[in-house]
């Protein structure tokens, strides 16, 4: 019997220090890489991730590294959680070590130039890997602590899904699969941009009713443009659409929410993104969807209304008049009138 290889998990942040645990408790001997050397030191002395997971204890078969083509050599399992911003710039220097490799990413983002998602960028970098996608309603320190959690992997190949599922579901984590991997990666990274104008509306004291209304005509707006970008809209009634819609527009942990609340209390999106210190997606998210949109002719209201906000001087109360009065549409696009 040959020893078992360790899986490989790119980013010491908190999901992807998160993930590295649950992979440990499973019984897997997890290598956990990090750019930042004093971290992995940290983190190999104190057991800690004191940065981004304070308080949650690292399990003993998680090993953090710093080096990448090492990591990447012995792993054949590669989780990938590097900011959407440094994906493509940490990994594509070793592209011919990911030949044959599985690589899963859980970055929730959409790279600015180009549009494309994290999985798309994997496939260009190392076109002979096998790429899946991990995403649903997941704050990392929940899973951190335990708290029941589902999440879905999303990848046409039902292998590589069936592999994620055997090493993370566990006592506290479910794993469903998906064959949709560009809706189920689109609704990670679509949702981050609601959530900023969900902190926004709760920061002001805005009604239940106003929040319901909320999340549902973004449900609607980032439905309509996946579909149109060719993503199942069946997808986004799953865990990875309105599942994480919702956890990410309605929880204070949720980063994005975060940023949103502290613009609706008054700062600027300088200030707002200073005081967080961490990576909020949505904020880039919204640049490119805005622009896509556009370009694209695809009706998306609340993205336009946001944008206006962050970068074109108006007020939330200006935008919501505008909203207000524009005409009322069909409530769900994906039905005809007579309901079939």
């Amino acid at each position: 019997m040959t020893e078992q290889q360790p899986i490989a998990v790119l980013g010491g942040g908190s999901f992807g220090t998160a993930i590295a645990n649950l992979l440990a408790e499973n019984g897997q001997q997890v290598r956990l890489w990090m750019r930042d050397s004093e971290q992995a030191e940290a983190i190999r002395t104190t057991r800690e991730n004191p940065r981004y997971l304070k308080g949650v204890k690292i399990h003993p078969a998680v090993e953090p590294v710093t080096d990448l083509a090492a990591t990447l050599r012995g792993s054949a399992l590669i989780f990938v959680a590097l900011p959407s911003s440094a994906l493509r710039s940490a990994l594509q220097p070793h592209a011919e070590l990911l030949a044959g490799k599985q690589l899963i990413s859980l970055t929730k983002g959409i790279e600015a130039q180009s549009f494309k998602l994290m999985s798309q960028i994997l496939e260009e970098i190392a076109p002979q890997a096998r790429i899946g996608v991990l995403s649903g309603p997941n704050l990392a320190r929940e899973i951190a602590e335990h708290a029941l959690t589902a999440t879905v992997v999303a990848s046409e190949d039902e292998v590589l899904c069936r592999n994620v599922q055997a090493v993370l579901h566990g006592r506290t984590f479910r794993v469903y699969a998906s064959g949709d991997r560009f809706g189920v990666e689109l609704g990670g990274a679509l949702k981050n941009v609601y959530a900023i104008m969900s902190g926004m509306a709760a920061a002001l004291g805005m009604g239940e009713n106003t929040k319901s209304m909320l999340i549902t005509r973004a449900l609607a707006e980032m439905t309509r443009f996946a579909v149109k970008l060719g993503a199942n809209p069946m997808t986004f009634l799953g865990l990875a659409g309105v599942g994480d819609l919702i956890v990410t527009c309605s929880s204070p942990k949720s980063r994005n929410f975060q940023v949103g609340h502290a613009l609706g209390e008054g700062l600027s999106l300088e200030e707002a993104v200073a005081r967080l210190g961490e990576t909020a997606e949505g904020v880039n998210t919204l640049r490119v969807l805005k622009a896509k949109a556009e370009e694209l002719q695809i009706y998306m209201p609340l993205v336009a209304g946001l944008h206006a906000i962050l970068f074109e001087g108006r007020t939330l109360a200006q935008v919501i008049e505008a909203l207000m009065r524009g005409e009322p549409k069909t409530d769900v696009d994906f039905i005809s009138p007579k309901g079939f």
